[in-house]
Order: C-alpha cells, then structure tokens, then sequence
C-alpha cells in the first residue's frame, strides 16, 4: 500500500469499544430489489456481499419501522418479527466478509408514494404536501400515532439486535419522517411536537431516547446507535444552517456513537442562516466533532479526495456509488491499485458487478445519476 492512504486504514474505536478495521463505510442507498413483502432477496444478498469486504461498516438500504413508512418499490422491513430471519440473512452476509453490519432505520412520512401504504393515506407532522406538482397532501399524525411511531423505532431495534446487527443508524435526513417533524416547512403544529426550533427537535430526540432503551434492554454486547441528517432543505421555511448547528450540539449530548451528514457534495457551503462560506463539515466538526464522531460523505471518487477530505478532521469516511461502480475500491487502494478505480459505470458489467436488476434498471435509466449513463 502506497503509505500516503495509510491514514484510510487506521483502526477506528467507538465510544462503546467496538472497533472498525478502517475508516472507511459504505453508505446507504436504495436498491429497490427487496420482495414486494419486505424480505430481502439473494440477488440483494449477494450485492452487499460483493461490497462488503473491504470497508470497516456497512450501513443498508433504510428499513421501513411502521406498516404506513414504506417510502420505496423494493425496500424491506422491520416493522414486524417474523421479518426477522430477513433482517438476519443479511446480517450474517455482510459481517461474514469482516465489516459492521448497521441497520438503517427510517419512517417515509409524506414522502411515502400512496400506492405502498395502507389506504393509500400518506402521514406527516402536519397536512403540508411535499413541493412540486400533483403531490398528495398528507394527514398530520394524532398525538397517539406520534407516540406509536417512535416505539416502533425502538421495536425495530430491538428486531435488529435479534438479528445480530452491530448497530442502528436513525434515519432523520433526505425529507422523511423525521426529518419532518425537525423542518418548519412540514412541521405546523402548536403541540409538543413543533413550534418553536426547541419544539421541532422533540420527535427525533425522542425517537434516539426509545432507540437507545431498546439497546439499553436488549443489546448483550456494546450496539451502535448512529443518527444521519441533512443539514440545509431549499424549502422556505426550511431548515437553515443555523438550526442544524443548533440540532447538532443536542444531537452531540445524547451519547450517540457517530452523525452522519447527508450531503450530496462533501465540500458544499451553507446556503442560508450562517454568515460563513466555509465547508457545512467544517461548521458541524466545528460545533461538535470532539464530541461525537463525524461520519463525512458526498461525492468521494478517488483515493486522493478520501484523504483530502479526511484531513479536515472528520474520522470516518462513507462511499456510495463508487461502491456500486466499484465494489473493491478499498482493496484496491490499500494494495496500491488506487489508479485502477472505476469512476464510472460499466454498462456491460451488470453480471460482474453483481447489481440486482432493479437497481441495474434504475441506474441505466437514470441520466446523470451515475457517472457513464
């Protein structure tokens, strides 16, 4: 290995003791390819396998926690026990090839297509459609289902800890449910659960407090509890930097083992609510990196721009799609092959690359989503 990526593979502790092999995580993303019953398939199996074995965690598609939070064709569930010999295939799969096995758990709120939940009724904090034409104007949670739900995040945890995950990620980024409740563009309401900044925080903070019970009762052995979101929306109202730098340092006193922000660039600059053009991974490192390990994302191809990034301080690192155009990034980097990465889809390598059909759909009929279409 070229010593200059020596940092890539340093072993990383978290605050509970485990530990991963390297710095480096594959980071959630949909592939549409679970049983229209929630299971997950052996040609979804076999695409983590595939990706599995260099990174020190994986981190899955999101995982749906309440019948009425399905937000994708092809996602799968943990909203009831008897999907837990699903939840566990994979489990075993990914840490078979030697990585954590993270669970990402997630409520689609408003953005859950009507088609995939009962009645058709879609759900939020308040009855605000998502923006753009023709979407459906959802019905804004009882006090009682607010409640409801945020048991279900701590059921879904403890099915994950029967299925031997190493951990939870929460789901609290890219417009869902929680995320939701935290945005003043979905969240009108004058109880608990909204109002003031405060007020929007209280969903997502009681949504981590159930899931860290649920680990508190079930968990034998030390369990990840990781919480991703996306620091800015476009919306106005919407969420600005400065209310996220204000979540951040409550996120920051809950113990949690690692923030994972969302972001579709790492190196992109807050839009509104801070005078300050720095990187928004400067400003959330800044308020919050000596407390909480920061998990940075966003656009990372090469080896080269994974140890920039890296150097700004940020201690894990997660891939995506290059992950998908090229499952042995890490093996190749760490045996000095970083000029061997593939940047860009191979429109022949479907086979090869061991992508699911509707994924492999997804990305070919995608223009611009993925580097080569």
């Amino acid at each position: 290995m070229n010593n200059k990526y020596a940092p890539l593979f340093e072993n990383f502790a978290l605050r509970n003791g485990i530990q991963l092999k390297n710095r480096v995580v594959m980071a959630p993303m949909t592939n549409f390819s679970s049983n229209p019953d929630g299971t997950v398939t052996n040609e979804e199996v076999n695409y983590y396998i595939r990706r599995s074995k260099g990174v020190g965690m994986v981190i899955t598609a999101c995982t749906y926690v309440t019948e009425n939070g399905k937000g994708f064709h092809g996602e799968f569930g943990a909203d009831r026990d008897e999907l837990i010999p699903s939840l566990r295939q994979l489990a075993t799969a990914i840490k078979e090839q030697g990585a954590k096995a993270v669970l990402q758990i997630f409520h689609g709120g408003r953005m859950c297509p009507p088609e995939l939940v009962p009645n058709g009724e879609t759900v939020s904090a308040s009855a605000v459609a998502p923006e753009g034409e023709g979407q459906p104007v959802p019905r804004a949670l009882s006090e009682a289902e607010v409640e409801s739900i945020i048991r279900d995040f701590g059921e879904a945890t403890r099915r994950a800890i029967e299925a031997g995950y190493d951990g939870v990620e929460i789901h609290g980024a890219n417009g869902y449910l929680i995320q939701q409740f935290f945005s003043p563009h979905s969240n009108r309401r004058e109880d608990k659960w909204g109002g003031s900044l405060e007020k929007r925080m209280n969903f997502p903070i009681a949504v981590i407090d159930e899931v860290k019970k649920a680990v508190s009762e079930y968990a034998k052995e030390p369990f990840i509890v990781g919480y991703r979101f996306s620091p800015e929306e476009p919306e106005t109202p919407g969420i600005t930097m400065a209310d996220t730098l204000a979540f951040v340092d409550a996120l920051a006193a809950k113990d949690l083992d690692y923030l994972h922000v969302s972001l579709q660039d790492f190196w992109s600059e807050p839009r509104r609510g801070v005078e300050d053009n720095r990187p928004r991974i400067e400003l959330i490192m800044e308020k919050a990196g000596q407390r909480v390990p920061v998990i940075g994302v966003g656009s990372i191809h090469t080896a080269d721009e994974a140890l920039k990034a890296l150097e700004t301080g940020v201690p894990l690192l997660a891939l995506g799609r290059v992950l998908i155009m090229d499952p042995d990034w890490v093996q190749k980097v760490q045996q000095g092959r970083e000029s061997e990465i593939v940047t860009k889809i191979d429109k022949n390598a479907q086979k090869e690359l061991v992508i699911p059909d509707p994924l492999w759909q997804a990305i070919i009929n995608t223009p611009g989503w993925f580097p080569g279409v």
